[in-house]
């Protein structure tokens, strides 16, 4: 059954780890996210764009595939799935499609609007038990069409939007979506300490996990980050194990054109990144503890 984000997010706070959002984009993904996290007694959240969520025929869809798979699978750890930066349109279409958690990206609005509906969600989803992301500061790069340049977000709005009662905050601190230029200047953890200092035990989220250094990753955990978003790192993976498989010839050998063969070596690069990433979180085992 999937859960709400909440009671994960809090325990990782307190237990200073990190809990891995994984987009998914398809079954494969989504099945290789789910046998990870179980195999790893890891607890875990399935992101999902907007775009993603389209793709996959909507939210309806994607919510029947999920709570499936969860139980003809037997996953026995703790499930969100969750919009990630949903527009306000998209977190009612979401919520009512049968997720778990929401994301509401007001960072693009100006703040009182981001106020104004945030607040809003806030009482929908404590209303049906749902976990609910706020952001504050866009977060660099491109995700599905909505540009950010990476603004560092403001301690104080910070607080004002914590104190709506959302469940956990995005915070732009320099993260960036996508793959980080070779110029980037790292994560500003004099602006995350500020920002934690404001929050409080709100657990903080990280955006742009790709790419960021292990070493800051650790740091962002220790500084109040409970949940890390990682998507570009799975589409890279999988789109190389696929490529060598294809030069390599092997859709050419027998049934290797089979849709079941040709996107195993790229489903199984994905449960190797997830694991990786959950060790690195400190989310492993966490979910019988």
């Amino acid at each position: 059954m999937l859960v709400s984000a909440k009671e994960m997010l809090n325990k990782a706070k307190a237990g200073h780890y990190g809990v891995g959002q994984f987009n998914i984009n398809n079954l494969e993904w989504t099945k290789a996210v789910l046998q990870t996290a179980n195999e790893q007694r890891s607890p875990v959240i399935l992101g999902v764009s907007e775009g993603a969520g389209k793709y996959m025929c909507g939210y309806k869809t994607v919510t029947n595939m999920v709570n499936g798979m969860l139980d003809e699978l037997n996953i026995s750890v703790p499930v969100a799935l969750h919009l990630d930066h949903g527009s306000y349109e998209g977190a009612k279409a979401c919520i009512a499609a049968g997720f778990s958690s929401i994301m509401f990206d007001g960072s693009h609005l100006p703040f009182d609007e981001n106020i104004e509906k945030t607040k809003e969600l806030v009482e929908i989803c404590r209303g049906k038990g749902l976990s609910l992301e706020a952001e504050v500061g866009a977060i660099g790069g491109e995700e599905d069409g909505v540009v950010g340049t990476g603004e560092f977000a403001d301690p104080e709005e910070c607080k004002k939007i914590a104190d709506l009662g959302v469940t956990m905050l995005a915070a732009g601190i320099g993260n960036i979506h996508g793959k980080y230029p070779e110029n980037w200047q790292g994560l500003n953890f004099d602006v995350l300490a500020k920002i934690q200092e404001k929050t409080g035990d709100m657990p903080l989220v990280l955006h742009g996990g790709t790419g960021i250094p292990d070493e800051m990753v650790r740091k962002a955990i220790d500084l109040g980050v409970a949940k890390i978003n990682v998507n570009t790192e799975c589409q890279l993976v999988f789109a190389e194990a696929t490529r060598k498989y294809i030069e390599a010839g092997k859709d050419l050998e027998g049934k290797g054109f089979d849709p079941r063969k040709l996107l195993a070596p790229g489903t199984q690069a994905i449960k190797d990144i997830v694991k990786v990433k959950m060790d690195l979180f400190g989310s492993t085992g966490k979910a019988d503890a």
